[in-house]
């Protein structure tokens, strides 16, 4: 589809030979005698690019240009003048203008610059297509009452200076958390750069954090920039700060507290400005009393605490997760958007996810590879979805001590309806029916129930 462009003007022969030649050029092109009705015509259909004249009678041209940059601010603007100063030269771009343009005009001059015009804005509307599409994939999906108060919390975190300390389990999302607060901040424009301290060996955390200069070790054949500089006047994200050495927390104490370093192997101070936002699974407190994590590092980031809750305390979240991930996959692999029936959303529901948001993504991704249809059943999904055993036999009715023989209330939890639900099956003869009845609950729960418990469905002998 070709380009369209917009040429506004009081003098009816620049109209035509502006509009022939960008025409030979194949350009679709609309003209307009008015700001007045340059501005109806965008309402109507908006143009790539708006061609405009400055000295018009009634409305001016940079008024024209005001009330353009309102209506459309991301429209690329060209001005024209034949009574043009530097002065009005300077107004119009600090109004918005991509350029400007002396008359008597030469049409190759105006082709070319037309050109550029329209490259420019296509790279940019590319570059925010691709933008839009990355921040969709660190997006926070949920509705939930957590969610709610987690959104609150990198609302009011995002726009500060200040670190910011985010907890929780493995594959919970706190690195969508530091996207989500850096994005928020002023530092929105600049880079977010993120570290997976677990991930890299003791022996090299310090290169990747600071840099190091040619030389500095073996193997380093070249100068290299590190994540501290890299981030320079964006965010670092320090994921799994936990798993740092204490000689590497030392180091990384003293940036933060300078905002300067030196490369490894090198003496020159780097300065920079870097906001840092660091996130751990274990418990830094513990880490402390037991001498692994430094406590002045400790309360030098943990300026705004922020919990990441897991995903069985939001479990009114998984639909929308669910079907999240089903548009996103389908999106990178071609393919069309699977349903889920409501018996397998259940199901998910059910389970407790012991490996969070991270484990529901790849079961939706396996499912959306390995279901042949266009609709994931309870049947596809239950395979994968086994209940984590008790690591303890169920605790004794009235036995207060039993209640010590479980690490968590999910193990405790799903002990005891493992015998509430094999008490009550035993009652009404491993009926299905009755025994739902008897609990209140659907048959086809009731299914899901045994089949996530792994109770058994048979008589003691």
């Amino acid at each position: 589809m070709a380009e369209s462009i917009l040429i506004v003007d009081d003098e009816v022969p620049i109209l035509n030979s502006l509009s022939k030649i960008l025409e030979d050029e194949g350009y679709e092109v609309t003209v307009a005698k008015s700001g007045t009705d340059a501005l109806k015509l965008m309402t109507a259909e908006p143009p790539d690019l708006l061609l405009l004249d400055i000295w018009m009678p009634e409305m001016d041209g940079l008024e024209t240009l005001r009330r353009a940059r309102e209506q459309a601010p991301r429209l690329p603007v060209m001005m024209m003048s034949g009574h043009g100063s530097i002065e009005t030269a300077v107004k119009a771009i600090k109004l918005g203008a991509y350029d400007y343009i002396e008359k008597p005009l030469s049409l190759e001059n105006v082709t070319l610059r037309v050109r550029h015009a329209l490259d420019q804005h296509r790279l940019e509307e590319e570059n925010l297509s691709l933008r839009t599409k990355v921040e969709s994939r660190f997006e926070l999906v949920g509705a939930s009452p957590a969610m709610q108060r987690l959104r609150q919390l990198i609302a009011t975190a995002g726009p500060t200076t200040g670190r910011v300390l985010i907890s929780g389990e493995n594959g919970t999302g706190k690195e969508l958390v530091a996207r989500g607060i850096h994005q928020q901040s002023p530092r929105r424009e600049r880079a977010f750069v993120a570290v997976n301290c677990a991930a890299i060996p003791e022996n090299l955390i310090e290169s990747e954090l600071f840099g190091h200069e040619r030389g500095a070790f073996t193997g380093a054949t070249a100068q290299k920039r590190g994540q501290f500089e890299q981030a320079d006047r964006g965010t670092l994200f320090l994921d799994e700060i936990g798993d740092m050495s204490l000689n590497t927390q030392s180091k990384v104490l003293r940036a933060l507290e300078e905002q300067q370093f030196t490369r490894v192997g090198g003496t020159k101070l780097i300065k920079v400005d870097v906001r840092v936002i660091a996130a751990s699974n274990k418990d830094l407190a513990k880490e402390i009393r037991k001498g692994s994590f430094r406590e002045d590092l400790f309360y030098r980031l943990n300026v705004l605490p922020i919990e990441v809750p897991p995903l069985r305390e939001r479990k009114e979240d998984i639909p929308l997760l669910v079907r999240h991930f089903l548009r996103t996959h389908a999106e990178d692999q071609g393919l069309k958007v699977k349903e889920v029936a409501p018996d397998a959303l259940e199901a998910l529901q059910l389970y407790d996810w012991p490996g969070n948001i991270r484990e529901l993504r790849n079961l939706v991704e396996r499912l959306m590879i390995m279901v042949p249809g266009r609709l994931i059943e309870d049947s596809h999904a239950a395979p994968f979805l086994q209940a984590r055993p008790a690591t303890q036999p169920a605790p004794q009715s009235g036995s207060a001590l039993a209640f010590k023989s479980y690490d968590s209330l999910r193990e405790a939890r799903n002990a005891f309806e493992r015998e509430f639900i094999g008490r009550k099956l035993r009652e009404n003869g491993w009926n299905i029916s009755r025994t739902a009845d008897d609990l209140k609950i659907e048959r086809s729960h009731l299914h899901r129930k045994i089949k996530l418990l792994n109770v058994e469905l048979r008589p003691e002998s």
